[in-house]
């Protein structure tokens, strides 16, 4: 299983944003929704690995928040309030969160589970992906935040919804890593499902 930790990286300079960070983080599909346990501090049980790869990458993309990922058991069945989680995951994610408080000026996340190879790949690539999201300009998500992944045929709408061409959507796209960003996203996934079965057939 997936639990997420966030933790706002500055309360006292940006105040209180946990509640901002909750509405980010609706839709995702959990065990347990992302709900707070502590003063600017935020837990979440991502249903899949791909959900915790989209709450992961929501989280950076403000750059306000730490991220830490635990990948391992939770007893079963979920509890839907975060005070009555228990399970490896949830010791792996604190301990991710207070590690990716030392990351410098890299990418504020770590993961970590019980294959540690695993997990560092993992971290690598959601790093990578991190960067990508963390560094847009708010011009290039005012286009971005309109487009479905996968979609054909979206440039045109976007433009005239914005009021711009269709070529400044397209250089949007293309300057923003968006398409590279999504073809990555699925080696992410499958990396955070082989932290908790490394012996796992190969299309897992």
């Amino acid at each position: 299983m997936y639990l997420v930790t966030l933790r706002q990286r500055d309360r006292r300079s940006d105040g209180d944003l946990t509640d901002e960070m909750l509405r980010t983080l609706a839709g995702i599909a959990t065990l347990a929704p992302f709900q707070r346990s502590g003063p600017s501090l935020l837990v979440g049980v991502p249903e899949r690995a791909e959900d915790a790869v989209e709450a992961t990458l929501r989280a950076l993309r403000s750059n306000q928040w730490l991220v830490g990922l635990g990948v391992g058991s939770l007893y079963e069945p979920v509890p839907r309030e975060a005070q009555y989680l228990q399970g490896t995951a949830l010791g792996y994610a604190h301990t991710a969160v207070e590690r990716s408080g030392h990351t410098g000026e890299r990418v504020p996340l770590s993961v970590i589970g019980p294959e540690a190879s695993v997990a560092a790949e993992a971290e690598a690539v959601l790093r990578l992906l991190g960067q990508i999201v963390s560094t847009r300009s708010s011009a290039e998500w005012a286009v971005l935040d309109l487009l479905t992944p996968g979609a054909r045929g979206q440039q045109k709408h976007v433009a005239t919804e914005l009021g711009i061409t269709a070529q400044a959507v397209s250089k949007a796209v293309v300057r923003s890593a968006w398409v590279e960003e999504w073809a990555a996203r699925p080696a992410a996934a499958r990396l955070l499902r082989w932290i908790d079965s490394p012996h796992a057939p190969a299309d897992l």
